[in-house]
C-alpha cells in the first residue's frame, strides 16, 4: 500500500469520535492526514462535542477535547492531497458557509478523489452540490437536505452501524459506524491490513 495524504475539514464543535478516531486509525495504517479549518493556522486547536445516542428523539452533546489542527487553512492546496475526510458534529452547519470549504470539496469531487462524510458531514457535501445521483447516508435529520440536493437516501440500521459506498464516496449515519465507514474508507484508498 501506497501511504496517501488525505485532508480533514474541521471546525469548532467537530463531534469528538468522528474527527479523533479517523484520524489516528489513518496514521496508524500509515497514512499522513492533515487537519485544517477556516481562520485556523498550524498549532491552533479546536473544541470538539461528543454526541451520544442517549435514547431522546435526537443525540446528546457533551464537552468534548482540543482536536489539533496540523495545517494553516489559507495554505491548503487540494492537489496535493489524494483523498478528503469530513467529520460531522456541528461544524459542518457553519464551515460550508466558507467558499474555500465548497472549492476544496468540488476539487475532490470533480478530481473523483476519495471523499468519507459521516454524520453532519455531509452538509458540506450538499453545500458545495456534489451529490447530484450519488447515493448516501447521513445523521436521519440531514436526510431533507441530501434529497434537495438530488441525492439518493440509502436507509440504514436502527444502531448507525452501517456505510454506504457510492463509487468515490463513503458516508456514514454517526460514529457508531466507524468499522465500516473506515474500513470501507481504507480500501478506496487501496490500503491492506493484515491479520
Amino acid at each position: 500500500m501506497a501511504a496517501k495524504n488525505i485532508l480533514m475539514l474541521v471546525g469548532d464543535f467537530v463531534e469528538d469520535y468522528e474527527a479523533m478516531v479517523p484520524f489516528q486509525m489513518l496514521c496508524m495504517v500509515g497514512h499522513t492526514v492533515h487537519t485544517v479549518c477556516p481562520g485556523k493556522q498550524a498549532g491552533d486547536t479546536v473544541k470538539t462535542a461528543i454526541h451520544d445516542f442517549e435514547g431522546d428523539q435526537t443525540y446528546t452533546e457533551k464537552p468534548g477535547h482540543r482536536f489539533a489542527i496540523t495545517t494553516t487553512f489559507d495554505q491548503v492546496d487540494p492537489a496535493a492531497y489524494d483523498a478528503l475526510i469530513i467529520p460531522g458534529g456541528r461544524a459542518p452547519e457553519y464551515i460550508r458557509l466558507n467558499d474555500r470549504v465548497l472549492e476544496i470539496v468540488r476539487h475532490f469531487a470533480a478530481a473523483a478523489k476519495p471523499i468519507a462524510a459521516v454524520c453532519h458531514g455531509q452538509q458540506v457535501l450538499v453545500a458545495a452540490g456534489v451529490l447530484e445521483g450519488r447515493l448516501c447516508t447521513a445523521y436521519p435529520a440531514v436526510k431533507p437536505d441530501i434529497l434537495q440536493a438530488g441525492g439518493r437516501w440509502a436507509e440504514v440500521n436502527e444502531t448507525f452501524s452501517n456505510a454506504c459506498v457510492d463509487g468515490n464516496l463513503v458516508t456514514g449515519p454517526a460514529w457508531p459506524a466507524h468499522p465500516e465507514w473506515i474500513r470501507s474508507f481504507l480500501e478506496l484508498l487501496g490500503s491492506t491490513i493484515k491479520p
